[in-house]
């Protein structure tokens, strides 16, 4: 069963007459009714019954009309898919981010790209970076972006920026209105924890070491669920820059005698071709 059969057929189905349909579709009518004569051979019987006012559809016909119409229009929405996709009128660019990275960065790099390129579509999918590494090495995604620290051997690496902590307390916190927080201080304030956070250790050793423990009232892998808390005025949330929300009901203050940071890079995996769109997106994401 050949495409110009169905089309053809299908033809003839909206003009209810071979001439008209032949020339709805660019074709001569002699063949127009050869290719017809060749589907009803394959499918074992007569689909129109010609008259004198045109023709019909046999009940064969009228059983096979759904069927290949579904046909047509699944080749035509496949073909129309695939020149979106060369054209860059569809650009699926399926984006890995840490749960960990703030979305203020990354969401103003992807505004400006597609201001750029308006055709292409992104996908971004939050995860941890376990789960990301695994799924940029099976071709899930295209990049990802992470301050998890991999080998070189396996990921291009490239560091997009670095960021700083700070602590995050809602405006009515006693602490708002200090300019900056000594770690023997958030000792003794009710902490909003984060256990997936890459500085989570380094900033407990850090207390440890001048005789101080943090105490952590709550605890979320989630930092939205963190900053509603630290906006309801039920603790204090350190955050890396990037992920502290422009909300005038929350304060950043910074951590006295205790500089911490972090590198946040773009992966890709070494074995996958990498497309010049995500090469853009990445430098975008980059930009300062």
């Amino acid at each position: 069963m050949e495409m110009n059969q169905i089309r053809y057929f299908l033809a003839v189905c909206q003009h209810r007459n071979f001439t008209h349909a032949a020339s709805a579709s660019n074709v001569s009518q002699p063949s127009l009714t050869t290719a017809i004569k060749k589907l009803e051979h394959e499918l074992g019987g007569d689909l129109f019954v010609r008259d004198r006012a045109g023709c019909r559809l046999t009940a064969l016909g009228k059983l096979m009309q759904p069927r290949l119409q579904k046909a047509h229009d699944e080749t035509q929405a496949a073909k129309a898919e695939a020149v979106r996709h060369t054209r860059l009128e569809r650009v699926p660019i399926s984006v890995g981010v840490g749960e960990t990275i703030g979305h203020n960065r990354i969401s103003a790099a992807v505004e400006r790209f597609r201001t750029r390129l308006p055709q292409a579509e992104i996908e971004l999918i939050v995860a941890s970076a376990s789960k990301l590494l695994a799924g940029l090495r099976e071709g899930e995604f295209d990049v990802v972006v992470t301050a998890a620290t991999v080998s070189e051997d396996l990921y291009r690496i490239d560091q997009l920026y670095d960021e700083s902590y700070k602590v995050v307390v809602s405006k009515s916190h006693p602490l708002s209105g200090r300019n900056a927080i000594s770690l023997s201080t958030l000792a003794e304030t009710d902490m909003l924890d984060r256990p997936n956070c890459e500085m989570r250790d380094a900033l407990h050793r850090a207390c440890a070491d001048q005789g101080h423990e943090l105490y952590a009232a709550y605890r979320s892998n989630r930092v939205d669920w963190l900053v509603e808390l630290a906006r309801q005025g039920l603790g204090a949330v350190i955050l890396p820059t990037t992920a502290i929300p422009a909300d005038r009901g929350l304060v950043s203050i910074l951590i006295d005698g205790l500089e911490i940071s972090r590198t946040v890079s773009a992966l890709r995996y070494r074995h996958q071709t990498t497309r010049p769109e995500t090469n853009d997106l990445i430098r975008e994401i980059a930009r300062v």
